[in-house]
């Protein structure tokens, strides 16, 4: 048993270690010329403007159950109360639901397909081939889809959290019948800068731990189609546990530091 347990834990710090190692070596590599423009751009392409329709289909319909679920509660505990619901959805989203949802994901959508990329050139000796042509494989793969998610994660965020409002307001208007102004005023009046800013730093570091990874996944990589199959799994489901635990310290700190 302590064998098996002792086992389990080289592995998980060797692996600590890696991705500690990978995350170090692509901020180094960032700065360091030749600057591949032309890929980052089109890694941003792909994991912003591609993943907008899945964004904005699942924002839309969690603001919209929200808004309903927390309008009725709140009837439903003191009559009148409902007129809160604009207030109560903007923070719920900009805080917390709209960071977390799309970083879910987006580690489901980019994570899979960063490990899955990656992976099959790992196994096909497509990444040896670089070392060969004296392309350093973390420059070329990791930076760019690094610099796209870290780049592109708040954007999304800020489209979720406006469709998100978006339904919660159809919702508070024709179901609860809330007046639109009611429900915009409450909104503005509940909304902080630090809230803003608290969900945008959120949303860049969850972009950081879906691209490093990914990344990490993908090259490490053994067995062929198999192997990539395991990495791709892996991949999303690592994400997403370090996303939902990374949140609880993120969010602990970025109160302090907010005030909110």
């Amino acid at each position: 048993m302590f064998f098996f347990i002792g086992k389990k834990l080289l592995l998980l710090l060797s692996a600590v270690g890696k991705i500690s190692k990978l995350f170090i070596d692509t901020i180094k590599w960032i700065f360091k010329k030749p600057f591949d423009l032309k890929n980052i751009i089109s890694q941003m392409v792909h994991i912003g403007y591609d993943s907008i329709p899945v964004v904005m289909l699942t924002s839309l319909f969690t603001g919209m159950v929200f808004a309903l679920q927390t309008g009725i509660g709140l009837e439903s505990t003191l009559k009148g109360t409902s007129t809160f619901v604009g207030g109560v959805l903007i923070i719920a989203l900009v805080r917390e639901l709209s960071p977390v949802l799309t970083a879910l994901i987006i580690a489901g959508r980019i994570g899979s397909s960063i490990a899955a990329e990656i992976g099959t050139m790992q196994v096909t000796e497509q990444i040896d081939a670089l070392k060969t042509l004296a392309t350093n494989p973390v420059q070329y793969l990791s930076v760019p889809r690094f610099m796209a998610l870290t780049l592109m994660m708040p954007v999304l965020v800020i489209l979720s959290n406006f469709i998100g409002w978006a339904g919660g307001a159809f919702v508070s208007t024709f179901e609860l019948e809330i007046p639109f102004l009611t429900y915009f005023h409450n909104s503005q009046a509940a909304l902080k800068l630090g809230d803003i800013m608290s969900g945008l730093i959120k949303a860049s570091f969850f972009g950081m731990i879906i691209a490093v990874i990914g990344c990490y996944k993908g090259f490490d990589t053994r067995g062929g189609a198999e192997g990539v199959g395991k990495s791709t799994i892996s991949s999303v489901v690592i994400s997403s546990i370090l996303i939902l635990v990374s949140d609880y310290f993120l969010t602990t700190f970025l109160s302090f530091a907010f005030n909110i």
